[in-house]
């Protein structure tokens, strides 16, 4: 809620403000602007409703209609504050916008396992921005809070989160190829969540507890297509009616067309300082504790990427054995991915082939040709340089998996390790006095012996696997290819001539 409402004051601010004088006729103006992208129902039944305040336009939210719609169906309560935003007309064509961060208040409903409800409440939500038509975004936007709270249950866990203050800036500017680039900035004090968890066959109650003092959010785009995706908008609720979409699917797909790629580029990162999970079998942390995320928009050779990075990990040491636990990994860096990711040929096709007055739209064998196209691309599974640190070795490790026939992969994985004979020596003193340490050292001097020593002391292990089935580590073969099963049966033939006495498929090395 707190993202829509803001939202909504960005498509009522689609024209240029040209310091219009502020009057009735363009609150009006304003109206109709909201209308051609949330059709005219939310005015009709006093669910919104725009006005003259001062030199500023009030855009005031009525939840009561939507409430009393709501109470026809059957367990459904919904119970928020009025809301308001305020926009004002600039004299260089954007608008000044301000207003509450969110309004408060609880829901309540039948979920699929019984009854649910939520309750939110923020203490002194302010948001302040300007809005620029020409971008169809804001290029300036600052929000804050004092503190939030908000409870959900349903018929298995109820879940408390809260956070003391917190900032967000955003900005966004014209991008180099079209669309938008913009950059956001959020950080919260103080993230508390307390999560219980009833168990239905023991009829224990689990509690977990996860806490940050610091908590932040970087997320950068580039050519967002934020124009393309409004006019979407605005042409579904132009053509709600499905005999008239039908008729004006030519008109979709152009838009749809329009919108491609969506995104050049996105990227976006958690960071957690200090991050604890408390449980009943001990506590769970990390000083550090980063969550990446990346994706190109729709374009014919994408790459996705995922990273976790945390330092300073600890686990409850109960869990381990006594002997393992300065083996333990302290720091991580793990980073998997995708690239040659065709989407553009998928989607261009898609646009192309959909017929809306066909059931289904695509035909049935659709997916098969959009499938080899992908595939056609030679789309890779990637393992970015990932290290796993602690007990005094690094563990270094990346790959890359590729799908050469279309179905079964090759994939190559290359392992070095810094400090090996650090954790063999330490699982040699505990093989001592401990069976499960010494199953341990058995397996770490087995390993061992398949590695190559590097120049520099490190050892390595280059894994590769083969669609065939065969395995190599370091050039060895592990295992040879699977035997190729070719079925010789002739339906024709006469048992014994020639066909293996009818018996059928033959393997074959």
């Amino acid at each position: 809620m707190k993202r829509v409402l803001p939202f909504a004051l960005l498509l009522a601010c689609s024209a240029p403000a040209l310091g219009q004088t502020v009057d009735s006729e363009g609150a009006k103006q304003l109206t109709d602007n909201l209308a051609r992208y949330f059709s005219k129902k939310p005015f009709e039944i006093g669910f919104l409703k725009v006005s003259v305040e001062g030199d500023a336009y009030k855009l005031a939210f009525d939840f009561k209609p939507v409430v009393e719609l709501l109470a026809k169906q059957d367990g459904l309560k919904l119970d928020l504050t009025p809301y308001t935003l305020l926009t004002k007309p600039r004299s260089d064509g954007a608008w000044d916008v301000s207003g509450n961060l969110a309004p408060e208040g609880s829901m309540e409903f039948n979920g699929p396992q019984g009854p649910q409800s939520m309750k939110m409440s923020i203490k002194g939500g302010k948001f302040v921005g300007v809005y620029d038509p020409e971008l169809a975004a804001f290029s300036s936007a600052t929000s804050s809070l004092e503190g939030m709270n908000m409870t959900s249950q349903d018929a298995r866990q109820r879940t408390e989160m809260s956070s003391g203050a917190g900032t967000a800036t955003m900005s966004a500017t014209e991008g180099a190829n079209g669309g938008v680039d913009f950059s956001m900035v959020q950080t919260i004090a103080d993230f508390a969540e307390v999560i219980t968890i009833d168990n239905p066959n023991s009829g224990q109650k689990i509690p977990l507890t996860v806490k940050s003092p610091e908590f932040s959010v970087d997320a950068k785009g580039k050519g967002l297509r934020t124009k393309p995706i409004l006019d979407l908008l605005a042409f579904a609720v132009a053509n709600e009616d499905e005999a008239k979409l039908k008729a004006n699917q030519a008109e979709l797909k152009s838009h749809l067309l329009t919108a491609l790629p969506i995104w050049e580029r996105i990227d976006g990162a958690y960071s957690l300082k200090d991050f604890s999970v408390g449980s009943p079998i001990g506590s769970f942390g990390a000083a550090t504790l980063g969550i990446a995320f990346g994706m190109d928009g729709v374009s014919r050779n994408g790459t996705i990427s995922y990273g976790i990075k945390a330092s300073g990990l600890s686990i409850p040491q109960n869990l381990v054995p006594a002997w393992s636990v300065a083996l333990l990994p302290t720091d991580i860096d793990l980073n998997f991915g995708g690239a040659n990711i065709d989407l553009d040929t998928m989607a261009k096709k898609a646009i192309e082939a959909f017929d809306l007055n066909n059931n289904p739209p695509l035909s049935a064998d659709f997916g098969d040709g959009l499938k080899k196209d992908f595939l056609a691309n030679g789309p890779k599974i990637l393992i970015g340089h990932s290290t796993v640190k602690g007990g005094g070795a690094e563990i270094g490790l990346e790959g890359d998996m590729t799908f050469p026939d279309g179905e079964k992969p090759d994939a190559n994985v290359t392992i070095d390790v810094t400090g090996y004979d650090k954790i063999v020596a330490s699982l040699q003193e505990a093989a001592k006095t401990d069976p499960q340490a010494s199953q341990a050292f058995t397996g770490a001097l087995a390993i061992k012996g398949f590695a190559k020593t590097l120049p520099d002391g490190r050892i390595e292990w280059v894994i590769n696997a083969r669609h065939d089935g065969s395995v190599t580590v370091n050039g060895a073969m592990l295992k040879g290819p699977d035997p190729v099963v070719e079925d010789n049966t002739d339906q024709d033939a006469v048992p014994g001539e020639g066909n293996n006495g009818g018996a059928g498929a033959k393997l074959q090395p």
